[in-house]
């Protein structure tokens, strides 16, 4: 089966979008210490899900790459290669591998073409991107630990347990997003 003359142009097309809205993300921000609060994680799990592993991760990349590049995405409208240095570093390269693991809910099957998404379906997306979100708060700590010299517990207080109630709505709402998206059919194929 062949794809639709435009349909790679397609994909690329949501892969910015899911890099833009990433970045859109991290504008709307709360300070609160190293780690600022912000909307990545909702976008982050959402372009897994849209876009699958490969792409979702893909997206996050060219957001990152789009920061080092010098544009103003990173939160508070940082940009450069410095701030992949700093204390928020890891929960960058974390959001990567976020974005691949909750692709993995979002794969498509034979099951799921029809407009009905069932509700193992949808526990099977969320059950991937929590599990992405642990890793990108493994990634951050690791880089906290390291950045800020502080030990394991504290940088699990600082960067980890703060942002768990809030990034568990977050993902709860990416995959409310991506369900009606589904449910629609706007989906890239």
């Amino acid at each position: 089966m062949h794809d639709a003359p435009l349909a790679g142009l397609h994909r690329l097309v949501w892969t910015a979008l899911m890099a833009a809205l990433i970045a859109v993300g991290a504008m709307v921000m709360l300070p609160v210490g190293p780690v600022p609060v912000t909307l990545q994680t909702l976008f982050v799990a959402l372009a897994g899900l849209v876009l699958g592993p490969a792409r979702g991760a893909g997206a996050m990349l060219l957001y990152v790459l789009a920061g080092v590049m010098g544009l103003p995405v990173f939160s508070g409208g940082k940009a450069g290669f410095a701030h992949l240095l700093g204390p928020t570093g890891g929960y960058l390269f974390g959001f990567a591998c976020m974005a691949c693991i909750a692709g993995f809910g979002g794969l498509r099957g034979r099951e799921a073409r029809d407009a009905a998404i069932r509700l193992p379906r949808v526990a099977l997306a969320l059950c991937c991107c929590l599990a992405g979100l642990a890793v990108a708060y493994l990634a951050g700590a690791a880089r906290l630990m390291q950045v800020l010299d502080i030990d394991v517990a504290r940088a699990v207080a600082v960067g980890v347990l703060p942002f768990l109630p809030g990034d568990v709505v977050k993902v709860v709402l990416a995959v409310a997003a991506w369900r009606f998206l589904a449910v629609r059919r706007l989906l890239p194929r």
